[in-house]
């Protein structure tokens, strides 16, 4: 790999309210030394495996550095069209294994690109990695709902000790991992590289990474694709007060949809008998949990799947039904256990996804205009509101300061592909119309009425076509001149009881579905 020799006069970065100076650098691009991938899934497709090392903190690049882990699978095709780097979301998501997602565009249209997966700081493989309490989501949880001056008491204790927890783990790192510092961290992955521009595909938070990179380096953008938007006014505080109303929305979509399926799962005739039925059981499971370790927080928690994806839809009914007819705990348990392991370090992702909201901007310290707040939309949206009020609240005694965020705008971003479902709960769709007001030349395609979040490249013709043809000539839906999307699809269907609830190309490598589809709760994009 060629070495290049890189002088770049200060930064400043635009942010809501004014201007911050990143500070001045003048340093040799970084390499990679690239070598063999030790993960079956990328190993099988010839991928290289490699660090780049970077600056911890941008401002003081001769200080001390940290190791970015970086995959890549090489094109295929004669006309070859660049690097794509791709992020899958969280933040706090691993996407080393992401440089496989060629083989997922349609017709070969991801073949003329080297697909650069990578871990973003603190993440996976990434040195160092950030973990704070491995245990945080063990069983057995106070209820999320505070119906007593003692559950409240007992979440403000678990979610300050968490944050005291990663400031001890943290260290320095804690104050540079916002997303401008994750943003800068691909502009040094391009670099070495050695190319002038980058593509980008970014799922989730991933799309707010892009938007951010677009805006500080549109001339370094060559595509880009941004799948279930974040609107970017709206970080991160009110984000997720949005997304507690959405998530309320899609589960009771859900419950119709039980409804529909009686026969195969006897929960109920009508979607809100069993909207009836889950507030039961959670309120029982409170007294009784089951299995002695799944109470009411974790019962809440293995539905949120079906509230991000139609995917596994028919995975929760199941256990939903096992538990309610013929109270056999196992299926409960083991949803929630795959999705909350307590192996060493797999608070990984939570511990990134707080320590990059919680900075990114500043949140209200005030307790009592949490409570406030939170109490007002869980009144109209109980399903998630008060969980994820305490997926956030460490953000209330984050040690690390906040910034302030980017004030994105795409007017000097070149043409951009941008996707959404009507009722993603995760991103909802007002963002990705956000987004493409503020970048003129995007097109928008909608999977119209559907509820999954993120869902390109998991089999929609129409969706996946599309990318495809972004992807092989820069070719986009004709944007229309109202505040609405560019192209209508169809939506991702909802799932048969009779079958799986994956498509047979998911099912083929499941590795690279599961970095696509995060476990997080519902604060991680």
């Amino acid at each position: 790999m060629r070495r290049v020799l890189v002088v770049t006069a200060a930064l400043a970065l635009t942010v809501a309210g004014g201007t911050v100076a990143v500070g001045a650098w003048a340093q040799e691009a970084p390499s990679i030394a690239w070598g063999k991938c030790t993960d079956p899934a990328l190993a099988a497709r010839k991928a290289e495996c490699g660090f780049v090392t970077v600056p911890r903190d941008y401002a003081e690049p001769k200080a001390a550095t940290i190791k970015l882990a970086v995959s890549r699978v090489r094109h295929t095709a004669k006309d070859y069209q660049g690097v794509m780097l791709v992020n899958p979301g969280g933040p706090g998501g691993s996407g080393l294994l992401l440089s496989a997602l060629s083989d997922y565009v349609p017709g070969k249209g991801g073949a003329g690109y080297d697909w650069i997966g990578f871990d973003p700081r603190g993440v996976g493989a990434s040195e160092p990695k950030l973990t704070c309490d491995a245990t945080y989501n063990r069983h057995n949880r106070p209820a999320y709902v505070p119906s007593s001056a003692a559950i409240e008491k007992a979440w403000l204790a678990r979610t300050a000790a968490y944050a005291k927890a990663c400031a001890k783990a943290g260290g320095p790192l804690l104050n540079h991992l916002k997303t401008v510092d994750n943003v800068r961290d691909m502009e040094s992955i391009r670099r070495a590289l050695g190319v002038e521009q980058i593509n980008f595909y970014g799922f989730s938070y991933g799309t707010y990474l892009g938007q951010v990179y677009a805006t500080l380096f549109p001339k370094q953008v060559r595509r880009m694709v941004l799948d279930g938007n974040v609107d970017p006014g709206r970080v991160w505080y009110r984000s997720n007060l949005d997304q507690n109303i959405a998530f309320d929305r899609n589960m009771k979509i859900y419950f119709a949809w039980l409804a529909a399926h009686d026969k195969t799962y006897k929960l109920g005739k009508t979607a809100k008998a069993v909207e009836k039925l889950f507030y039961a059981t959670q309120q029982k499971l409170a007294g009784k949990p089951a299995d002695g370790v799944i109470g009411p927080a974790e019962f809440t928690d293995v539905f949120l799947q079906p509230g991000y994806y139609v995917f596994g839809w028919t995975t929760v009914a199941d256990a939903f039904s096992a538990w309610v007819n013929r109270e056999d705990p196992k299926p409960l348990r083991k949803l929630y256990d795959d999705g909350n392991p307590q192996t060493a370090g797999s608070d990984n992702g939570y511990a990134i996804y707080l320590a990059t909201e919680c900075t990114d901007a500043k949140w209200p310290l005030s307790w009592s205009k949490w409570r406030t707040d939170n109490a007002k939309v869980h009144a109209a949206a109980p399903f998630e509101t008060w969980g994820n009020a305490w997926f956030n609240a460490p953000c209330r005694s984050w040690a690390a300061k906040p910034g302030r965020p980017v004030d994105v705008n795409g007017a000097k971003a070149p043409p951009v592909l941008l996707v959404s479902e009507t009722l993603d709960a995760a991103t909802p769709f007002q963002g990705s119309l956000e987004v493409r007001k503020r970048f003129p030349a995007a097109a928008l395609v909608e999977g119209v009425g559907g509820t999954t979040h993120a869902g390109s490249l998991f089999g929609n013709s129409c969706v996946d076509n599309a990318v495809a043809a972004y992807l092989r000539d820069g070719t986009l839906p004709k944007r229309v001149k109202a505040n609405t999307s560019d192209l209508k699809c169809k939506p991702l269907p909802q799932p048969s009881p009779a079958a799986a609830a994956t498509t047979g190309r998911i099912a083929d490598d499941a590795q690279i579905m599961e970095a696509r589809i995060m476990k997080a709760r519902v604060g991680g994009l």
